[in-house]
């Protein structure tokens, strides 16, 4: 499938999930294998925040992680196509980001952290994922496109700048923007304060107690994700927990956003973002409009949640 639209800004790439869906696929169980990594290793953080990936100038990262006394990260290269293991010991090494079976990048990977005496176990189930694929065992995910790759990761530093943007507007209770490696997006929340009713969970092979903890609280969150196989195609999304009631029904910006009754969300396709003349504008109107339908309607309290200004601020 070629995409023939005209596109008027080359830093907000074209995203084909056609044309990249077995990357896209691949490197969901990748990114799972470093996160789970990050998981075993880090500290227990509210809502899961201790397990994410966070974008960088070359890919994302794991950030720094403890191994006992010591320290290491993980990092993807999209750039030069390399997975990156740095220790605070100088250590590093590098393996290459190619076509390959996933059970050989999850050996490859645990071999290299064996070889310079930063041995990790986790969990080889991945997460989320229905007919999931024990990591050692897993041939199928294998494919690996350098430019699709390095186009998503141009996306993903876009949308992470303007995330980041609009999570400094509120004072209260936020996320970082961050990745979450197992439904493979990039998100970030903001919090009312009060508690929420227990999350019903359902999600393949998360325990209960981890879809409660993670909404433990009344959110309203926002992300991107670049597609699946049931929803083919990149969008931002926004959504409620617990939602409230005539969510659905809010008048939102920009005209290309729409209510899901099949994700339970708002959606605005990337594209729509991407091919404005102002993409963060755009974008910015959607999540703004999307959180002040949430906060209205779900009757928020906002004054102790507003900055204070300063000069310079």
């Amino acid at each position: 499938m070629t995409d023939n639209t005209t596109y008027l800004h080359d830093h907000w790439p074209a995203l084909d999930y056609a044309r990249w869906r077995d990357t896209a696929s691949t490197l969901h169980m990748w990114t799972q294998i470093v996160g789970k990594i990050r998981l075993t290793q880090t500290p227990w953080l509210n809502h899961s925040w201790h397990v994410t990936l966070y974008v960088t100038p070359r890919g994302m990262t794991t950030g720094t992680m403890p191994h006992g006394s010591r320290t290491f990260s993980i990092d993807f290269d999209f750039i030069d196509h390399q997975l990156i293991v740095q220790t605070c010991q100088g250590d590093i090494e590098r393996l290459p980001l190619k076509p390959q079976d996933t059970a050989d990048f999850y050996k490859a990977l645990l071999t290299s952290l064996n070889r310079i005496g930063f041995p990790v176990t986790i969990n080889t189930t991945p997460q989320e994922i229905e007919d999931a694929i024990p990591f050692p065992d897993d041939r199928v995910h294998n494919s690996y496109d350098g430019e699709a790759a390095n186009h998503f990761w141009q996306a993903l530093y876009q949308v992470d700048r303007v995330f980041k943007d609009f999570r400094s507007r509120f004072a209260g209770k936020s996320s970082p923007v961050h990745f979450f490696w197992g439904s493979f997006d990039l998100a970030v929340t903001r919090f009312s304060g009060r508690e929420a009713p227990d999350h019903p969970g359902g999600l393949p092979n998360m325990p209960l107690w981890v879809a409660q903890e993670a909404y433990s609280h009344e959110v309203s969150s926002a992300g991107f994700w670049p597609g699946s196989d049931t929803f083919p195609e990149p969008i931002f999304y926004s959504y409620a927990y617990p939602s409230p009631a005539k969510f659905g029904e809010a008048k939102i910006k920009p005209a290309a956003a729409l209510w899901s009754d099949d994700l339970g969300e708002f959606v605005l396709p990337y594209k729509a973002v991407a091919i404005a003349e102002n993409p963060d504008q755009v974008l910015l109107d959607f999540l703004q409009s999307t959180f002040d339908a949430a906060a209205d309607l779900g009757q928020w309290d906002l004054t102790a949640n507003q900055r204070r200004h300063f000069p310079g601020s």
